[in-house]
């Protein structure tokens, strides 16, 4: 039996790449989570700003308007965020290393569905 959309976690993909978002888009829904999708930091940034802390972020570094690590520094420094899960999805290992005291967990790109899902399955089971 799935759960009503109303009852999932949130989650939020912060991602430009389309192909990338797809994926993610699809490994989080099947993990069981209700999805906002954002090419760009600075609508994601705005967008957090005006609503109730997700479950889990995943995060892209290589962004238009607003760079990854400035929007997990934001997540970082706001105290209703401490809950938030935040996954950083990056071909840049070396930018990637640099935030990993910031980050939950760091995947390195190209993500496969099935390691994504299985992940996110994972973390909302311990959500509950």
């Amino acid at each position: 039996m799935r759960t009503p959309l109303s009852e999932r976690p949130l989650a939020i993909i912060i991602e430009d790449d389309p192909k990338q978002a797809t994926i993610f888009t699809g490994a989080l829904t099947m993990a069981g989570y209700e999805i906002r999708n954002f090419a760009d930091g600075r609508e994601a940034v705005k967008y957090l700003h005006n609503t109730l802390p997700p479950a889990l972020v995943l995060l892209d570094l290589h962004l238009p308007e607003v760079a990854g690590d400035k929007v997990l520094h934001y997540l970082r420094l706001e105290p209703r965020f401490a809950e938030t899960i935040v996954i950083i999805a990056t071909a840049d290992s070396s930018m990637a290393a640099s935030l990993e005291d910031d980050a939950d967990y760091i995947l390195q790109k190209p993500i496969s569905f099935t390691q994504l899902r299985d992940l996110a399955e994972r973390l909302q089971r311990t959500m509950k």
